[in-house]
This record gives structure tokens, sequence and C-alpha cells, in this order.
């Protein structure tokens, strides 16, 4: 989306916006997908805490492209919320969804994390 700027006369390019599916639209094959990835169960496990949480935030052992994937695919497949804020993107486990639709998944997928 373009947008001319009232003072200055220039081109401004808003970020897009982020799309998540809806609680209904969440679907399990997605979700254990996004979760069969161990760097992707560590960003879980780091946002179950309930805590909005920055990308940067969360000390992950890949470069920011990867990083990026990894969010991208939690967000997509329905496991976090993703908002922008400025320059950062702020995420949050959907676990009140989550649990309303598969109940008990991320408690034994966490659980088994950490054993």
């Amino acid at each position: 989306m373009e947008t001319l700027s009232s003072e200055t006369g220039d081109l401004i390019v808003a970020p897009e916006a982020l799309s998540h599916p809806t609680r209904d639209q969440i679907e399990l094959a997605a979700v254990l997908h996004a979760l069969s990835d161990p760097m992707r169960l560590r960003i879980v496990a780091a946002l179950a805490t309930g805590a909005e949480r920055s990308c940067k935030s969360i000390d992950l052992p890949v470069v920011k492209s990867t990083c990026t994937h990894h969010f991208r695919v939690l967000r997509e497949a329905g496991v976090i919320r993703q908002r922008q804020e400025g320059t950062a993107r702020l995420n949050s486990l959907r676990r009140d969804e989550l649990d309303d639709r598969f109940p008990g998944l991320l408690d034994a997928v966490l659980g088994a994390a950490d054993n």
C-alpha cells in the first residue's frame, strides 16, 4: 500500500499487513508441521510464558533470514500472532485459540520437548 506524505509529498510505502488464519482455519497438519522443527519449538517455548516478545529477543543460533522463515511458518500455521510496532515485530502464542481448537496439544508438545 502506498500513500503520499501530507507534509512532504514523498511517497511512503506502508508495511504489508500480516495475515493470520482465523481460529476455525487453523489446521492440525499445519500446526504439527510448524511444531516439528526444533528451532520453531524453541520459539514456541519462549512465547509460552505469555509475554509478547520481539523476534530479536529470542536467541536462536540461525541467520536472520532463517529466523524470519521460522516465524512466518508459525504465523501462517496459526501458532503465533505477530504485530508490527515500529520496526519490530512482536510475537505472542495463540494458546487460547489452539487450546480451544486442539485441547491439550500445546501442553503435550511442550512437555515432550522438555524431556
